[in-house]
């Protein structure tokens, strides 16, 4: 089989006029087409998206299933709507369920679409909690390092969210020192608290505005912190958590401009029904956003594929950057290899695209 791309995406650069050769549904070769016919063509050919922050998908919650077979209806949702790999994302809970979901994870690692954990708090502040349930928030302890070390034993990317404030620099550098990545978020953190955060091992902030103080004129906060920073930004892009005109702010105001990328935040109605039950309370999909009963947020209702649509109508970004925060830039910010569009990748993990953005179908 032959694909022409008008466009593909290698090493993060979009390169003109490549055709794919498909044999036994993986790549075997790229090349100019020149005067051959091709059986499928295609604007854009790119590796799919890596999500670090998916709570769940397909109907499925990774705190009410963290088991493997959670999480590969979880990543099965996600990759048909062209998330290569993700980080399934438990959040505050018991401990006995952060614990399930290691176990889930180190027993599903390998697996097509598992990059790793995300575990978000339960090492967060109260009063930016979120949805998060509040009987559960505890500091950074003795029993979370003890997952984390079997994990970082396994050879799992770890990626943990906490207020950095709340929790002892000892410990912080301790789980850095293990490979963790920490990421600020859920956090009453100011500005010094966070530049502190960074210092203790810290280098990620996760989905930037949301679950913090926001900034003002004299009280910069850790929004100001990490947009200053060289660290990582996690961004959600649905045009309901961050408006457009703070999107640009964050990106155009940082000394690296590659250090931002999207996050999905997808709760179970992604790929799914468009309701679910998270601490025993209904959350649905109501005007394009997740509430609960009292109308507030309680996830996102969003792929990464549509987010990277979002960002760049909301924002004017070029596609060139649109495209890396959502493949490359992720994968940098944990530390994982590129997804590369090379010979002997799987045809079904790379993501095919029209002018518009819209997924096309390869066949396998």
């Amino acid at each position: 089989m032959l694909i022409a791309a008008d466009r593909c995406w290698i090493d993060g650069a979009l390169v003109p006029d490549l055709a794919v050769e498909v044999v036994a549904g993986r790549v075997s070769a790229l090349r100019p087409l020149g005067s051959d016919r091709p059986d499928q063509r295609v604007a854009l050919l790119m590796p799919g998206c890596t999500d670090l922050q998916v709570n769940g998908g397909g109907g499925v919650l990774f705190n009410a299933d963290p088991t493997p077979h959670g999480i590969q209806v979880i990543a099965a949702a996600h990759h048909r709507l062209g998330t290569a790999q993700i980080l399934p994302t438990v959040i505050t809970d018991a401990p006995e369920v952060m614990e399930a979901a290691a176990d889930a994870v180190i027993a599903a690692f390998g697996q097509p679409g598992i990059a790793g954990i995300h575990i978000e708090g339960p090492h967060i502040a109260v009063a930016r909690r979120g949805t998060h349930d509040p009987r559960f928030i505890r500091p950074l302890d003795a029993r979370t390092m003890v997952v984390l070390r079997r994990l970082r034993a396994a050879g799992i990317p770890v990626l943990l969210t906490l207020a950095p404030e709340l929790a002892e620099p000892a410990l912080l550098r301790e789980a850095a020192a293990l490979g963790v990545v920490l990421s600020a978020g859920h956090t009453t953190a100011t500005a010094d608290q966070a530049r502190a955060g960074m210092a203790a091992g810290v280098t990620m902030f996760t989905h930037l505005f949301n679950a913090m103080p926001q900034m003002t004129s004299r009280e910069p906060g850790i929004i100001a912190a990490a947009i200053l920073s060289e660290g990582w930004c996690g961004l959600i892009a649905d045009g309901v958590h961050v408006s457009a005109e703070m999107l640009r702010v964050a990106m155009q105001a940082r000394p690296r401009t590659d250090r931002c990328f999207l996050v999905s935040d997808a709760m179970p109605t992604v790929g799914g029904p468009d309701r679910f039950t998270l601490y025993g309370m209904d959350i649905h999909v109501q005007n394009g956003a997740l509430v609960n009963s009292q109308g507030s947020l309680a996830g996102a209702h969003i792929d990464m594929l549509e987010s990277m649509r979002r960002l760049i109508a909301m924002t004017d970004l070029s596609l060139e950057r649109a495209i890396a925060m959502a493949t490359d830039l992720p994968r940098q910010a944990m530390g994982l290899p590129r997804l590369a569009l090379a010979s002997g990748v799987r045809i079904r993990d790379l993501l095919a695209l029209d002018d518009s953005l819209n997924m096309l179908r390869l066949p396998d």
